[in-house]
C-alpha cells in the first residue's frame, strides 16, 4: 500500500478561501504559520514554541526531544502570490443569487449550528441539505459552514462576504480574535448545562457524515476541502484555546474519515489489480480490450484520488497534528492521541510504522492523566490483534520499560489499563514479558483498588494458570475441566500464595482472581476433595518439568486452603469484594442477584454433610477450625429444614460442643459462639434442638465453672493445671454470654465474690481475673436489656447497685500490679460509665433515671493518672515492620488508642469534668503521629460543645506544661530548652485550631491572652531583685496566638501589658526578652491577614495567567509527575493500597479547621521548591510488597484525620498566616478558564 506523501509544508496545500469569480479576490493564505496579532488580555502567559512543520514529518523520523529544544519562534509565514486561484474543476454560474431576495452581503444563516446544537435532525439529511444549498451557491454555501465552525469555536463574530472577499486568512482570524467572547472561558465544547453535553458528539458526527457524503464528490474539487483544511489548520495555531481546541478536534476528527476513505480507495485499488490480471490473463480471443481499457482509467482515477487524499491526510498531520501532539492543553493532546490510535487500527498499512508510533510512546510519560490514558488504550487496540503485533516489535521494546512502570501509576484507572495492555502482550506476543517484568506486575493483586486488582488478576491468571488449567474445547463446545486440572489450579494458587509471601491474606488473592477464574474457585467439591483426602494424593506439577507426583498438603498449605475455601464461599454468598477493597459499583444487577443465590443455594447443599467432617478431621487446630465455624455465616439456613438435612444439623452441634471444650482461644470460642448464634433463630423449625443443645453446653460449662471455683474459694493454692481448667471455662463462658442472654444461670454472684476475693486478698492467678471482669460487665449489660418502663423500682436499684459494686472492684483493679487488668478493668470502666450516663434516657427511657450514674472525684482521677501512667508513654523504635516485636508494639499502640478514645468519649459525654481534656491536649504534639486524630476530633467537639470553655482548656494546657518544666528546670534559661521549643509548637498548633473565623473568636482570643499575661506576672521576684518573674517566660507562648488577633485587640493589649509591667521593676535599659517578644508579635507589622487585605486590594479580572495561577500551576505540574516509578512507594502488606487523594494548596490554617475559606498568599511570598513539592505530592497508605522496602518500620501508617498538619507545619514556618475570605480575596482564574494560553508545552513541562 502507498504511504502518505511528503510536502514541503502545511501551507503547500493551501488554497484561496474564496473560489475565482473575478479577477483582483483575494483568498485565504494557508496560514497555520501566520502570526496572530491579539490583544494583551487575551493572550496567555507563555507564547507558542513550534519549530518548523517541514522538520517535524512523521516520514523524517525527528526526535520528538530535539523538536521541543527548536527556538522559540512562530513558524514563516508562507502566503501564496497574489494571484488570481483557479479551481481544478470550474463549474457554471459560480455566482447564485439566494431566493426570497436575499442580498449578497447578508450574513449566512445560523441553521446549520442550531441543528448540530440541538442534535435533533437526522446529520445525513443536514449535510445533504447543505450540498443542495452549496450546489446553487458555492460562495454563500462555504460560508456558511465556516461560521458553522466559528460559531462553534463559540466566538460570537461571523466572517462576512466582505470579509471573505478582501481579507486574508490571517487577517479574518484576527479579527475574529479581537470580537471574540470575554465574559467566560466557556465556549461550546467545555460549556456546562444539559444543551452541550452531547454537542461534541453532534460536532464529531457532523465532520464525519460531510466527508462520507462528500467522498464520491466535493472532495475531490479543489475548492470546499483544501480551504477547510486551510481554515482549521489557521484557527489550530491560534492562542486563542476556543479555536484551538475547537479546530483540532475537527481536523482530527476530518483526517479520521479521510482515512476511512484513503482505506476504501486502497480495497477498490486492489480490486480493479485483480481484475485487471486476471482480464489480461485470459487467451487472445476471451480478452476483452475494452474493458482492459476501461480498468487502467478506472486504476488512474483511483490513482489520482488517493493522491489527493494523501496530500489532504499529510497537510492536516503536518499542519495540526504534530505542532497539536504537545499542546500545553491536555485535551487537546488527548484528542491528537486517540485520533492517531484510530488511524493505526483503521489503516495499519500506512500509518503502523515507528515514524507514528514514536508519538504514542513520547505522550505514555505525559503528566495528565486522560492524556496518558488514551496512549494506553491506543495500544490496546493495536496489541490486541495478532496480525499487528508483528510489526510492533521494536516499538515494545523500546517502551516495554515505561508501560510496565505505568502499572504502578497514581491514577487509578490508568493503571488498570496498563495491566490490561500488558495483558494482551502476554497473550499475544509471546517471550517479551521477561520474569522480572511480570514481578513487578504480581503485588498488584493485593491491591486496595479492585479494578486494578481484578485487571492484575487476569493477567497472573493468563501467566501461571491458563497453560495448565485452560478448558478445551471439543467439537465448538466447552469440555468440563477434568478433576486433574482443578487440582492443578488449586496447587498452583497455593505455591504463589505461599511462596510470593507478599501477604497474608488470600481473600484479595481471591476477590482479585473471581472474574477471570470464578468457576474454578468455586468448584467447592474438589477444594473439600483435596481437604478431606486422607493420602493427599493429590497431583501437583513439579516446577522445571511435566512429571506429577503425590505430595502431601503441609499445614500451611492446608490452612491456606482452608482460608481460600471460605473467602470464595464469602464472595459467592454475599457478591461483594472483602473488607478494605475499593469498588465503585453501588449494588448488584438482577441477573447477578439471581446467579448470587443459585450459588448459595449450591455451597449450602455442598457444605452441609461436609462441614461436620471437616470439623471432625481439624478439630485439634485453632488455626483451622476457626474459619471452618465460620462457613456457617453464609449458609442458607432454610435448607437444614426444606432438605431434610437434620442429621448434619446433629453431627455439627455435636462437633460444635467438641471444639469449645477443647479450645480456649478467643477466635474459635467467638466463631462458635457466633456460628449457635445463628442457628438460635426462633423462626426456624429446629430452633428446639439447637436450644437444647446450647443448654447442656452451657450446664456443662457451669457446672464445672461452679465445681472449680469451689475449689479456688476454699483452697489457698491451686497447681497449674487447675488454673488453666478454671481460666478456659471462664473464657469460654464469657464468648457465649458475649452472643447469648445466659441471665438464667444466674452468673454474676460467683463472678462477684471470685473478683472480690482477687481484690481483696490478691491470691487469685490474672488469668482468672480477666474473663471473670467480662462475665460480670456482660451479666450488668444483659439484666438491663430485659428492664422495661412497668419494672418495679426495686429492679432498678438492684441494678444499680450490682453496677456501683462492679464500677468499684474495677476501679480497684486500676491499681493491680498485672498491666493486663488494669486495661481491662479501664475499658470496662469506661464502657460502664458511658452507658449509664445522662444519655442513657434520652429518646423516651426517662424510666431509667434511678440508674444515671456520676462518678465521684477520686474515680476521675486515677482515670486521668491511668491514663498518663499507659497511654502517654514513649514506644520503642519500630524496625522492619515484620519481626514478631514489631507486631507486638503495633498491637500495644493500638491498644493504647483504644484506651485513650475511650477516656475522650468520657470527656465528650459529660461523664468526667471538661477540665481533665487538658491532661489529654497537652500531648497534641509530642504524640502527634500516634494520637493526632483522636486529640484533634476531640479538640474540634469540645469546641463545637462550648468555645469559651475548651479555650480556657487549651490555656490550662499550657500553664500546666509550664510548670512542671519550671518546677524541672528552674526559671533560668527556660526558653531556650528543647521542650519549651516544643511548648512554643504546641502553642502553634492550638493557635491555628481557632480557625479563619477571627470575627467570631475576637473575645476569647482576648480573655486568652488576659489570662495569660495574669499567670506571667502572677509571682513577682524578691523584693529589691532585678530578675524577672519566674512565670515571665510564659509570654513567648501566648505569642503564638497573636496572629488570631484584631489590630485594635493588639493595642488594648499591649496598654495592658504595661500597666501591669508597672507593678514590677523592670531595668528600663534591658528590657526582658519574653516581654520583648511578645510586645513584637502585638505590633501592626505582625497582623499579616489584615495588611495583606488593605495592601493588596482585589485585582480585576484579567484574561492573563497571574502569579498565583502560576504558583498553581507549579504545584499542579509537580503533582501530576507521574514519570518516576520509585516515587511511588510499595503496596501494602495488612490488607491492600489505600490511597489518598492530593490536596489542593491550601493554606495551613485550613488544614486545622475544616470548611475554611481558602487562604491566598501574598504576591510578595511565593512558593519555593520544597513548598511546591510538598503541597503537590500524593499521599499513600500502601502495605509492603517487597519485604526488603520500606513499610510499617519506619511509620506506622493509618489512617488520620490530621495527617496533614505535620508536615505543612514545617514547611509553613516562614509563612506569614493569613486569613482571608475566599470570595473577597479569590484568585481570578477561579472564575473560569482562560481564554488563551501557550499552544505548546515548554521543555521545563516533561
Amino acid at each position: 500500500m502507498p504511504t502518505l506523501r511528503p510536502s514541503s509544508s502545511p501551507s503547500s496545500v493551501s488554497s484561496p478561501l474564496r473560489r475565482a469569480a473575478g479577477g483582483g479576490q483575494r483568498g485565504l493564505s494557508a496560514s497555520s504559520s501566520s502570526s496572530v496579532s491579539v490583544p494583551y488580555g487575551e493572550r496567555d502567559s507563555e507564547h507558542t514554541s513550534q519549530g518548523d512543520s517541514d522538520s517535524l514529518s512523521a516520514d523524517e523520523g525527528s526526535d520528538f526531544e530535539a523538536s521541543l529544544r527548536r527556538s522559540v519562534k512562530k513558524r514563516a509565514a508562507k502566503r501564496p502570490l497574489r494571484t488570481t486561484p483557479v479551481a481544478k474543476h470550474p463549474k457554471k454560474g459560480s455566482r447564485m443569487v439566494r431566493g426570497h431576495g436575499q442580498k449578497d452581503s447578508e450574513l449566512p444563516a445560523s441553521d446549520l449550528f442550531d441543528a448540530v446544537k440541538a442534535a435533533k435532525s437526522d446529520m445525513q439529511s443536514l449535510v445533504d441539505e447543505w450540498l443542495d444549498s452549496y450546489k446553487q451557491d458555492q460562495d454563500a454555501g462555504f460560508l456558511e459552514l465556516v461560521n458553522f465552525f466559528i460559531r462553534s469555536c463559540g466566538c460570537k463574530g461571523n466572517v462576512t462576504p466582505e470579509m471573505f472577499k478582501k481579507m486574508s486568512n490571517s487577517e479574518i482570524i484576527r479579527h475574529l480574535t479581537e470580537q471574540f467572547n470575554e465574559d467566560s472561558g466557556d465556549y461550546p465544547l467545555t460549556a456546562p448545562g444539559p444543551s452541550w453535553k452531547k454537542f461534541q458528539g453532534s460536532f464529531c458526527e457532523f465532520v464525519k457524515t460531510l466527508v462520507y457524503q462528500c467522498q464520491y464528490s466535493l472532495l475531490y474539487d479543489g475548492f470546499p476541502m483544501d480551504n477547510l483544511i486551510s481554515l482549521l489548520t489557521g484557527l489550530s495555531d491560534s492562542q486563542v484555546r476556543a479555536f484551538r481546541h475547537t479546530s483540532t478536534l475537527a481536523a482530527m476528527k476530518l483526517m479520521t474519515s479521510l482515512v476511512r476513505v484513503a482505506l476504501q480507495l486502497s480495497l477498490h485499488k486492489d480490486n480493479n489489480q485483480r481484475q485487471y490480471e486476471a482480464e489480461r490473463n485470459k487467451g487472445p480471443g476471451q480478452r476483452a480490450p475494452e474493458r482492459l481499457e476501461s480498468l487502467l482509467e478506472k486504476r488512474k482515477e483511483l490513482q489520482e484520488h488517493q493522491e489527493e487524499i494523501e496530500g489532504m491526510m499529510n497537510a492536516l498531520f503536518r499542519g495540526v497534528f504534530v505542532h497539536r501532539y504537545r499542546d500545553v492543553l491536555p485535551e487537546i493532546r488527548a484528542i491528537c492521541i486517540e485520533e492517531i490510535g484510530s488511524w493505526m487500527q483503521s489503516y495499519s498499512t500506512s500509518f503502523l510504522t515507528d515514524s507514528y508510533l514514536k508519538y504514542i510512546g513520547w505522550t505514555l510519560h505525559d503528566k495528565h492523566r486522560e492524556v496518558r490514558l488514551k496512549c494506553l488504550k491506543a495500544l490496546k487496540g493495536l496489541y490486541s490483534s495478532r496480525d499487528l503485533t508483528a510489526r510492533l516489535e521494536l516499538f515494545t521494546s523500546r517502551f516495554k520499560d515505561r508501560m510496565v512502570s505505568m502499572v504502578m501509576d497514581r491514577e487509578y484507572d490508568v493503571a488498570v489499563e496498563a495491566v490490561k495492555l500488558l495483558t494482551l502482550i502476554l497473550k499475544n506476543m509471546e517471550g517479551v514479558l521477561t520474569d522480572a517484568d511480570c514481578e513487578g506486575i504480581y503485588p498488584v493483586v493485593y491491591a486496595s483498588n479492585r479494578a486494578l486488582a481484578s485487571a492484575a488478576g487476569e493477567f497472573l491468571y493468563w501467566k501461571l494458570f491458563y497453560s495448565e488449567c485452560e478448558t478445551r474445547t471439543v467439537g465448538g463446545r466447552q469440555r468440563r475441566r477434568s478433576p486433574r486440572a482443578q487440582r492443578t489450579f488449586f496447587h498452583l494458587l497455593l505455591s504463589f500464595f505461599v511462596e510470593s509471601e507478599l501477604h497474608n491474606h488470600a481473600a484479595y488473592l481471591v476477590d482479585s482472581l473471581w472474574d477471570c477464574a470464578g468457576s474454578q474457585l468455586k468448584d467447592w467439591e474438589s477444594l473439600t476433595s483435596l481437604l478431606l483426602e486422607k493420602d493427599q494424593s493429590a497431583c501437583r506439577v513439579i516446577a522445571g518439568g511435566g512429571d506429577l507426583s503425590p505430595p502431601n498438603l503441609g499445614d500451611v498449605q492446608e490452612s491456606t486452603l482452608i482460608e481460600i475455601l471460605v473467602s470464595s464461599v464469602r464472595q459467592a454468598s454475599e457478591g461483594h469484594p472483602p473488607v478494605g477493597r475499593i469498588t465503585g459499583r453501588k449494588g448488584l444487577t438482577p441477573k447477578e442477584r439471581k446467579i448470587q443465590a443459585d450459588d448459595k443455594v449450591k455451597l449450602t447443599e455442598h457444605l452441609i454433610p461436609l462441614l461436620p467432617q471437616l470439623l471432625a478431621k481439624f478439630s485439634a487446630d485453632a488455626e483451622k477450625v476457626a474459619p471452618l465455624l465460620q462457613l456457617l455465616n453464609y449458609f442458607d439456613l432454610n435448607i437444614y429444614c426444606t432438605r431434610r438435612l437434620e442429621k448434619h444439623l446433629e453431627l455439627f452441634l455435636q462437633q460444635l460442643q467438641e471444639v469449645v471444650v477443647k479450645h480456649a482461644e478467643p477466635a474459635v470460642l467467638e466463631a462458635g459462639a457466633h456460628a449457635l448464634y445463628l442457628l438460635c433463630n426462633p423462626e426456624f423449625t429446629f430452633f428446639g434442638r439447637v436450644d437444647f443443645a446450647r443448654s447442656q453446653l452451657v450446664d456443662l460449662l457451669t457446672d464445672r465453672f461452679q465445681q472449680e471455683l469451689e475449689e479456688l474459694l476454699q483452697s489457698s493454692f491451686l497447681d497449674e493445671d487447675e488454673v488453666y481448667s478454671l481460666a478456659a471455662t471462664l473464657k469460654r463462658l464469657s464468648a457465649f454470654y458475649n452472643a447469648h442472654d445466659l441471665s438464667r444461670w444466674e452468673l454474676y454472684e460467683p463472678c462477684y465474690r471470685l473478683l472480690r476475693k482477687a481484690v481483696d486478698t490478691g491470691e487469685v492467678p490474672h488469668q482468672v481475673i480477666l474473663p471473670a471482669l467480662t462475665l460480670v460487665y456482660f451479666s450488668i449489660l444483659w439484666t438491663l436489656t430485659h428492664l422495661s418502663g412497668s419494672d418495679a423500682s426495686q429492679q432498678l436499684l438492684n441494678l444499680k447497685g450490682r453496677m456501683v459494686a462492679f464500677c468499684e472492684l474495677c476501679q480497684s483493679c486500676l491499681s493491680d500490679v498485672d498491666s493486663d487488668i488494669q486495661e481491662q478493668a479501664f475499658v470496662l470502666l469506661s464502657d460502664l460509665l458511658l452507658i449509664f450516663s445522662p444519655q442513657m434516657i434520652v429518646g423516651g427511657r426517662d424510666f431509667l433515671r434511678p440508674l444515671v450514674f456520676f462518678p465521684e472525684a477520686t474515680l476521675q482521677s486515677e482515670l486521668a493518672s491511668f491514663l498518663m501512667d499507659h497511654v502517654f508513654i514513649q514506644p520503642g523504635e519500630l524496625g522492619s515492620g515484620h519481626s514478631q516485636e514489631d507486631h507486638r508494639q503495633i498491637e500495644q499502640l493500638h491498644q493504647r488508642r483504644r484506651l485513650l478514645a475511650g477516656f475522650c468519649k468520657l470527656l465528650l459525654y459529660g461523664v468526667l469534668e471538661m477540665d481533665a481534656a487538658s491532661d489529654v491536649f497537652k500531648h497534641y504534639n509530642k504524640f502527634y503521629s500516634d494520637y493526632g486524630d483522636i486529640i484533634k476530633e476531640t479538640l474540634t467537639r469540645a469546641r463545637q460543645i462550648d468555645r469559651s470553655h475548651c479555650s480556657r482548656i487549651l490555656l490550662l494546657s499550657l500553664k500546666q506544661l509550664y510548670t512542671e518544666l519550671l518546677q524541672e528546670q528552674g526559671p533560668q534559661g527556660l526558653n531556650e530548652l528543647p521542650a519549651f521549643s516544643e511548648m512554643r509548637d504546641l502553642a502553634r498548633r492550638f493557635a491555628l485550631s481557632f480557625g479563619p473565623q477571627q470575627l467570631q473568636n475576637r473575645d476569647l482570643v482576648v480573655t486568652l491572652h488576659k489570662e495569660g499575661i495574669k499567670f506571667s506576672l502572677s509571682e513577682l521576684p524578691p523584693a529589691g531583685s532585678s530578675g524577672q518573674p519566674p512565670n515571665l517566660a510564659f509570654l513567648e507562648l501566648l505569642s503564638e496566638f497573636s496572629p488570631r488577633l484584631f489590630h485594635q485587640d493588639k493595642q488594648l493589649l499591649r496598654s495592658y501589658l504595661e500597666k501591669c509591667l508597672q507593678r514590677v521593676s523592670q531595668s528600663p535599659d534591658r528590657p526582658w526578652g519574653p516581654v520583648t517578644t511578645y510586645c513584637h508579635s502585638l505590633s501592626p507589622v505582625e497582623n499579616t491577614a489584615e495588611a495583606s487585605s488593605q495592601s493588596y486590594p482585589r485585582s480585576k479580572k484579567r484574561r492573563t495567567e497571574g502569579p498565583s495561577r502560576r504558583q498553581r500551576g507549579d504545584a499542579s505540574s509537580s503533582q501530576e509527575e507521574s514519570l518516576q516509578l520509585n516515587s511511588i512507594p510499595p503496596s501494602p502488606t495488612l490488607t491492600s493500597t489505600a490511597v489518598k487523594r492530593g490536596q489542593p494548596l491550601r493554606g495551613l490554617e485550613e488544614v486545622e479547621e475544616e470548611g475554611s475559606s481558602e487562604p491566598e498568599l501574598t504576591q510578595g511570598q511565593p512558593l519555593s521548591g520544597n513548598q511546591r513539592s510538598r503541597f503537590s505530592s500524593p499521599r499513600r497508605f500502601r502495605t509492603l510488597l517487597n519485604p526488603s522496602g520500606p513499610g510499617l518500620g519506619t511509620r506506622l501508617t493509618r489512617l488520620s484525620l490530621m495527617e496533614e498538619d505535620e508536615e505543612e507545619l514545617e514547611s509553613h514556618n516562614e509563612l506569614s498566616e493569613e486569613w482571608q475570605d475566599a470570595d473577597k480575596h479569590s484568585s481570578p482564574s477561579e472564575h473560569g478558564l482562560d481564554l488563551l494560553d501557550s499552544t505548546e508545552l515548554n521543555l521545563e513541562d516533561f
